[in-house]
């Protein structure tokens, strides 16, 4: 086995794979049907399935749909097969969209990519994902644990402590958003603190541009970044080989925006995701974000399909600085404030960090202080506000143009 593989899974024949994932996905739709009502609804008459393509006949179950399930199911809508009292961890998501965490060693699937990224038992991690209701440093805690790392619960935030705390453990890891990194990095070299030791970048939730890639590399700090959901841990990551390797115990399929209809390897269409897990078993869970299949075999030991990365959201939703901000935000942010007529959420990027700018249609100049406390209250990010003439916005239907 190449010693750069995290275990035999990565590099386990793709026939032995898409046997094991047929059998694990057959028992699970059978538990699914016989202990889920909602799932037994959505499966009745379904015959076990003889291939993977068979998917494409099931329902997709769509991210956007959680709200209205959780709100009329709580807590999960009804989709987790383990009881809540059996759970680790329950979480908070902006939406608000409620996710779980069951219990086992790398429950959201983290350890392979910290390990492809280069991390080894031993490496210290600087965690920089917030602790607070969110699940993102908690995904990354269980695979540092599966790995043999010890953990700084940094957080995001608080510049002054984090370089205290590199100046005295020496991280090897940093893991967080890309901006946060090259913040820090910057901080320490205006205040003269040896961050030498951060040798190694895990990142997700928001854009790696390659311009940033190449600054922070530049300055020490080997970068790869991964691809994951708060419903179901990490899907796919950087092992060195163009695009991403997806992770073992999920089934992805890329689909048409708007369909679950499958398109042909190389066309960019929706990830939508089978999880194999009996804590929060989801079928044909449509992430709305786009990516591709890429085609032909990789040359670096692991045997998975490979995806391009993350390529934009098939919906409006988007992500910034590591955080899902949706029109149904916005929607609320208008609704706070009387007199607010169209609204528009500008995202863009301004000295490799993520910018957001509300544009609101009001008579009054004066709402723009509550206005920027709603964005922030709601959105949990700071962002700027502007105020224009009413009917000056266009009438696109359009409430969050990301410029990215």
């Amino acid at each position: 086995m190449t010693a750069q593989l995290y275990d035999m899974a990565e590099g386990q024949a793709p026939d032995a794979r898409e046997n094991d994932q047929l059998a694990r996905l057959n028992a699970q739709i059978a538990r699914m049907r016989e202990a889920q009502p909602y799932w037994a609804e959505r499966l009745e008459g379904v015959l076990p399935l003889t291939s993977l393509a068979d998917l494409a006949a099931l329902p997709v179950l769509r991210k956007s749909d959680l709200v209205e399930m959780q709100s009329a199911n709580a807590p999960l809508g009804g989709l987790n097969g383990n009881p809540v009292g059996n759970l680790r961890r329950l979480f908070v998501s902006p939406g608000p969209i409620f996710d779980p965490e069951g219990r086992g060693s790398d429950w959201w699937g983290s350890a392979r990519a910290l390990h492809a990224a280069g991390v080894r038992k031993g490496d210290v991690i600087l965690n920089t994902f917030s602790y607070h209701l969110t699940p993102a440093a908690f995904i990354f805690e269980a695979g540092a644990e599966a790995i043999g790392c010890p953990v700084i619960p940094a957080g995001p935030g608080n510049t002054a402590d984090q370089l205290v705390a590199i100046g005295q453990y020496r991280p090897r890891v940093y893991v967080g958003v890309p901006d946060f990194l090259k913040i820090l990095l910057d901080k320490a070299d205006e205040q003269g603190v040896d961050r030498t030791c951060l040798q190694v970048g895990m990142v997700t939730g928001a854009a790696l541009p390659e311009s940033l890639r190449a600054e922070l590399a530049g300055r020490g700090v080997a970068v790869r970044q991964c691809y994951g959901t708060a419903d179901l841990g990490i899907v796919a990551y950087e092992t060195g080989a163009p695009g991403m390797v997806l992770n073992e115990g999920l089934i992805v399929e890329i689909v048409r925006p708007g369909t679950g209809e499958p398109v042909p390897d190389g066309e960019v269409g929706e990830i939508v995701v089978t999880r194999l897990d009996p804590d929060y078993p989801l079928l044909r869970f449509a992430t709305g974000d786009m990516s591709a299949i890429l085609t032909g075999a990789a040359q670096d030991g692991r045997s998975n399909r490979r995806i391009k990365g993350w390529m934009g959201r098939a919906d409006q939703a988007t992500k910034i600085k590591g955080m899902f901000v949706r029109p149904e935000q916005i929607a609320a942010i208008g609704r706070a404030i009387p007199g607010c007529l169209r609204l528009r959420l500008e995202v863009s990027r301004a000295g490799e960090q993520d910018r957001m700018h509300l544009l609101v249609e009001h008579e009054d100049s004066n709402v723009v202080a509550p206005l920027a406390e709603k964005l922030a209250e709601i959105t949990r990010l700071k962002g700027s506000v502007e105020v224009v003439v009413p009917g000056s916005l266009p009438n696109d239907g359009k409430v969050i143009a990301d410029t990215r």
